[in-house]
Formats: C-alpha cells, sequence, structure tokens
C-alpha cells in the first residue's frame, strides 16, 4: 500500500489552469506517477473515424475551430468529454490493477466519469479520489498559455472557451458532490488539492 490518502486521483479541469503541473507535483510527493488522459484521447481518436463515433470527431470537422463561436466550441468540447466517459473508466480500471499511487489528469474527465470510478475504487477496496481545478479568469488563462506556448499569439479566444468550460465542470463537480479547487494562488495549490481529497 502507499503512504498517501488515496491510490488513484482524478485531477480534472479546463485546459490552462495548471494541471500538468500540479499532477507532476502531486506523482512526485506520492512517488507514482501521471497518466495523461489527452494521450488516450489521441488514441481513442486515432482508432475511431467520425461516422464511428462522431462525438469524438467534432473537431476534427473544422481545420479552423477558433473561427466557430465559443458556445458551439464549448458545446463540442463538453460532448467530446461526455463521449469519453468510459475511455477515462477503463483507465482507472486499469489502475485498479496496480498498487503504485497514479494520478489522472486531463480536460475531458468529467465530474460523472470520476463519480462512476471513485465508486468501483470504493468497491474494489482502493482508494480513489476526484478534484477539479477552477480558473473563472479568461486573462489568466490567457496569461498561462502565453507561459507555456511563448512562441504562439495570444489565445484569447481559447482562454475564453477554456474558462467557460471551467465554470461547467465546476457546476457538474458540485452537482456530483466533488471538490473544487481555486486554481489561485499557485504556491498553496498543492496544499489545498491535498486537503480536498482527504
Amino acid at each position: 500500500m502507499t503512504t498517501t490518502s488515496w491510490d488513484i486521483v482524478l485531477l480534472g479541469g479546463a485546459s490552462g489552469v495548471g494541471k500538468s503541473r500540479l499532477a507532476a507535483r502531486l506523482a512526485e510527493e506520492s512517488q507514482g506517477f501521471v497518466v495523461e488522459f489527452d494521450d488516450v484521447v489521441s488514441a481513442v481518436q486515432a482508432i475511431t473515424t467520425a461516422e464511428q463515433h462522431p462525438d469524438l470527431h467534432h473537431f476534427d470537422q473544422d481545420t479552423d475551430p477558433a473561427r466557430l463561436p465559443a458556445g458551439q466550441v464549448l458545446d463540442r468540447q463538453i460532448a467530446t468529454a461526455q463521449a469519453l466517459e468510459p475511455a477515462a473508466l477503463g483507465v482507472v480500471r486499469n489502475r485498479l490493477t496496480v498498487d503504485v499511487p497514479a494520478v489522472i489528469e486531463g480536460d475531458y474527465l468529467t465530474p460523472a466519469a470520476a463519480t462512476r470510478a471513485v465508486r468501483e475504487g470504493t468497491a474494489a477496496g482502493r482508494r480513489v479520489r476526484a478534484v477539479f481545478l477552477h480558473e473563472a479568469d479568461p486573462e489568466q488563462i490567457t496569461a498561462n498559455y502565453a507561459s507555456r506556448e511563448p512562441d504562439l499569439a495570444a489565445q484569447t479566444d481559447r482562454a475564453q472557451v477554456s474558462a467557460e468550460y471551467s465554470h461547467w465542470l465546476s457546476h457538474q463537480a458540485g452537482l456530483h458532490s466533488l471538490p473544487v479547487v481555486a486554481a489561485r494562488p499557485w504556491h498553496t495549490l498543492a496544499a489545498r488539492t491535498r486537503q480536498a481529497i482527504g
């Protein structure tokens, strides 16, 4: 068994809110590792087509999604995340067979899938936790993008969608009684997240 209060943490949140940095820190502290759910998303999309699974390929159909209205991009993001819920549960089920701490992080983790994962973990005698980071300010997300992708122009439209998606995730997490942690201030984020997941 691990020395943490958890075996698996699902760390959800919108793009650009700091999940990857936090996941790396939690994994290092627990001597575990990070599972990037985005890698799973890419793999699933690579072996399916829009005809087979249309909700997994919303963004394949447009050469420039930035030209779509923000509300339409948000709707497609939510539909994609919901379509990926079985894949998220598949990752968790696989991790339940390994006694090494893991942080599963990604934009497309939904509170609904996380709730089912927690229940399956409990049934298997494992400590599965879920937490969602929230950043409401699109200007902060724009700054975060600029910091990690300095060669790109300011991604204000993308940040606006991300902030709206963050609100949706936070609302859904509340409906499922899952903890939501403010992404700022960064220097206390790990401690606040540890407290949230017990």
